[in-house]
């Protein structure tokens, strides 16, 4: 999806095959039976957007490099994004960064980190966040930083260890991380970090064990000011940017509905648990619960389809939520009643690529990566403007 970003999916700290949820070439941005249209959606906050204008004067930036593929992407506002990716070019490595003004009506192409591009584990970088449109972050094998909007780029002093998820929020950085090899994958327990946004020494929040299968660049989840983990079998939120945190058990503790797959912010107090179960030829049983205690208390809310191993769950607003998720295809679920019926929003007969940084902007906008460049993949962006119910391609 956060001072925006956006998104989480498949795997967990075992980091070797399906780790961020991919996707393939759209053939339509739905499915062939259009989904019904949702009911009025609550008020809320809007998720962590970093609220003001555009950097004056903003980087003039250059053309696009033909052949832009995208694998990761960060709203700071509505209107204004950053999509880190890759372009065919004569000397490696040739990752790039695009930027857009007015929500993908128009891109400019940014210098970007001279770093390869890599799957979450491997020894490149794979996502990007910005937390102003001044200050933002590449991070995977290693940490860049830039205060001018992306003109200058520094690498930048971290606790060390991939960066396997990155969120600015509350005026601190979050960083998660790991011990990777792209042999053994990502070891567990990773380690949640923390600094203040204008710099200084990392803070070890807690260490925190992969219990499911999120996307690990998405591990984080933000929103409304909030930030929440998966640790095993307890969900751990702040409030605060990580100086203090809460952590209750999550309901994806009984035989039939383990492990836990991700975590999304739904509102100021609210989180939505998508839990996995028995699992068979591509299909995962899969439940939602919600909770509007920060975890106290949970309620089971509904069921989506099965199609998919594990998934990815982000929430425009309290009523609308989206999961993705991918086995031999890919799928898009959408919830327009605050997760208590789902239905198919998107398929791709793609043999499962998969998603990445699905989530929101605002209560209504939201954006995924629809299979990452950096997993070799087309590497599409896709937006909604009505809470998950329809998307479309973004051309770059």
């Amino acid at each position: 999806m956060r001072a925006l970003h956006v998104s989480r999916a498949r795997t967990g700290f075992t980091i070797l095959s399906a780790v961020l949820l991919t996707g393939f070439a759209l053939s339509g941005c739905a499915s062939s039976h259009p989904p019904t249209a949702p009911s009025t959606p609550t008020p809320t906050a809007a998720p962590s957007v970093t609220p003001g204008q555009p950097m004056t004067p903003a980087p003039a930036g250059g053309p696009v490099p033909s052949g832009f593929t995208a694998t990761s992407v960060t709203f700071v506002s509505a209107q204004e994004a950053f999509v880190l990716g890759t372009a065919p070019c004569p000397n490696a490595p040739c990752t790039s960064i695009v930027r857009t003004l007015d929500r993908g009506a128009s891109w400019r192409g940014l210098p970007a980190p001279v770093v390869p591009l890599s799957a979450p584990g491997g020894t490149g970088v794979w996502g990007i966040r910005f937390a102003t449109p001044e200050h933002g972050f590449v991070f995977g094998d290693g940490l860049w930083e830039t205060t001018d909007g992306g003109q200058r780029w520094a690498s930048a002093a971290y606790a060390g260890g991939s960066i396997l998820s990155l969120a600015a929020i509350d005026g601190q950085v979050l960083a998660l991380t790991a011990t990777c090899s792209v042999q053994a994958g990502c070891a567990q327990p990773g380690t949640l970090w923390r600094r203040p946004l204008a710099g200084g020494a990392w803070s070890q929040v807690t260490q925190v064990t992969a219990s499911g299968a999120a996307d690990p660049t998405d591990m984080i989840a933000t929103q409304a000011g909030v930030a929440a983990v998966l640790d095993g079998h307890d969900v751990v939120v702040t409030s605060d940017g990580g100086l203090t945190i809460t952590r209750h058990l999550s309901p994806c503790t009984t035989a039939a509905s383990t492990p836990e797959s991700s975590v999304a912010v739904i509102a100021p107090d609210g989180l939505a648990l998508l839990c996995i179960g028995q699992g068979f030829t591509g299909h995962t049983v899969k439940t939602v619960y919600t909770s509007g205690d920060f975890g106290a208390t949970w309620v089971k809310t509904g069921v989506p389809g099965t199609a998919g191993d594990g998934g990815t769950i982000a929430a425009a607003n309290p009523r609308q939520l989206v999961i993705a998720t991918a086995s031999a295809a890919s799928w898009l679920y959408y919830s327009g009643n605050g997760a208590a019926q789902w239905q198919t929003a998107v398929t791709e007969l793609d043999g499962g690529q998969g998603w990445a940084d699905l989530g929101f902007t605002t209560a209504s906008d939201g954006v995924v990566i629809h299979g990452p460049a950096a997993r070799g993949f087309v590497g599409q962006l896709l937006l909604t403007t009505d809470g998950g119910l329809t998307w479309r391609r973004v051309s770059f």
